[in-house]
């Protein structure tokens, strides 16, 4: 009873202000309100759960631009996802070494710790593989795999054992490599070991020498053993690692095709081959095949190079392809030049559309090759058309037109002169053959307004 007499208090009626001094009337709706204020002050500061994220990418190929500009864009997209590391899974027999420096450049300047594992069993990290491992904030190997073999390897006379451009070499990645693992707090001798003398060892050993941070049977294992490891980032800055749940990097078919053409071997053929049809075509003009595989090749090998970007060698090859279809106006390839077109502008949408740069948003492949074909054929039908009419106007215009012609002997002068009539027109001719009225002639040249003619 007197709950309710109190409850009638506060909500019905006004309470006596010398029992309650300084007490306001509250109504229902005001209370609601002040309801609703204490939970949105309780939201803006109670603790928000985590939401913690790592980004995975697998490195199962040798190490190329390709490689890089997947590792660059990897630190975008974590980046932009609000990942805390990047889960990088290795099984490589080396690479480029040019570009594992700047692949290496990204990895010590990347604002979340890269936590790299040579997996699965039987997988390896060698030679440009076990310098990149080296740069790793946190790095580790599953049992049953191995890592080294880093000897600089070149072509040519001048590599031989003592001579001073191999001295050169080693000692640079020497100087390279010791710079990682004193960075990284590994071990020094290990690191020449396997550029000096192209050392090989096993997941154990290298874990027993300190070369990698972890060995174990599972990824999981990894990455709870680098969760809440310190690591030093750019600049001297530390940062604790957080493992999140694993969002894998969009590796769509964009990239199947761009590691397609990464192999170093394969390149090298591709480049040489690019240049040797090229060469053909420049040698024998109007065989047209040769020249557009050789100028679509020329551009792959140059992007699986290193020379052009991948955004840049898109360019190129979209740019080729419209000059192809371009052509199909002016040169009767019999549709060779259009379909060459074609091909480049699709393998040019290909890579120009990267996932990475989009926010994870990609073209499918559906679109970009009805899109491609439709514009494609528009393009070499109206060059088709094009080069008709140019035909036309060539054939109706001027004496020339004449030349092919056959009419009919109307009027002699002597048996090799006289006149003849052609599409309804007198024409005076001269002829080699002699003539009489009434004969047809075909004309073979024209000269001062007279035909020259041959009997038919």
């Amino acid at each position: 009873m007197k709950k309710q007499n109190l409850k009638n208090q506060i909500f019905h009626k006004n309470p006596d202000k010398n029992k309650f001094p300084g007490f306001k009337k509250i109504t229902p709706i005001s209370g609601s309100v002040y309801f609703i204020c204490c939970l949105v002050i309780i939201s803006l500061f109670a603790p928000k759960p985590s939401s913690a994220c790592t980004v995975k990418i697998p490195i199962q190929q040798a190490i190329t631009a390709i490689t890089l500009d997947i590792v660059k864009k990897t630190v975008t997209f974590a980046k932009r996802e609000g990942c805390s590391s990047i889960f990088l899974t290795m099984d490589t027999p080396g690479g480029s070494l040019p570009v594992t420096r700047l692949l290496i450049q990204e990895i010590l300047n990347s604002p979340v710790p890269f936590l790299c594992l040579v997996s699965p069993a039987g997988a390896q990290a060698a030679s440009a593989g076990a310098i990149i491992l080296q740069s790793c904030h946190v790095n580790g190997a599953i049992k049953g795999t191995n890592m080294g073999s880093a000897t600089p390897v070149l072509l040519g006379k001048n590599m031989e054992k003592e001579s001073d451009m191999r001295k050169k070499a080693v000692n640079d990645t020497l100087s390279f490599l010791d710079s990682l693992t004193n960075l990284r707090k590994r071990n020094k001798k290990f690191g020449q070991d396997i550029v000096s003398d192209a050392k090989s060892v096993t997941a154990e050993e290298a874990h027993r020498l300190k070369a990698v941070d972890f060995t174990g049977h599972t990824a999981q294992d990894f990455l709870d053993f680098a969760q809440g490891r310190e690591v030093k980032m750019a600049e001297g800055k530390k940062m604790v690692v957080k493992v999140g749940a694993l969002l894998p990097f969009p590796l769509n078919f964009r990239y199947k095709v761009l590691i397609f053409f990464a192999d170093p071997q394969f390149l090298y053929m591709m480049f040489l081959g690019s240049i040797g049809l090229i060469y053909f075509e420049l040698t024998h003009p109007g065989f047209l095949l040769p020249g557009i595989v050789g100028g679509i090749g020329l551009i792959l090998s140059l992007i699986g190079l290193n020379a052009f970007s991948v955004m840049w060698g898109a360019v190129a090859l979209i740019l080729l392809g419209f000059a192809l279809l371009l052509g199909e106006a002016f040169v009767p390839s019999f549709g060779i030049l259009g379909v060459g077109g074609i091909a480049a502008f699709i393998l040019g949408s290909l890579y120009l559309f990267d996932p990475a740069e989009t926010g994870g948003y990609t073209l499918p492949l559906s679109l970009i090759l009805s899109v491609s074909l439709i514009i494609g054929l528009l393009m070499m039908g109206i060059a088709i058309l094009a080069f008709k009419t140019f035909r036309m106007k060539k054939h109706k215009t001027g004496l020339d037109s004449l030349v092919g012609e056959k009419g009919e002997v109307t009027e002699l002068l002597s048996e090799e002169k006289g006149w003849m009539i052609i599409q309804g027109e007198n024409w005076k001719f001269v002829s080699t053959d002699k003539l009489k009225k009434g004969d047809k002639a075909e004309v073979t040249a024209c000269e001062n307004m007279t035909l020259k003619v041959k009997k038919v």
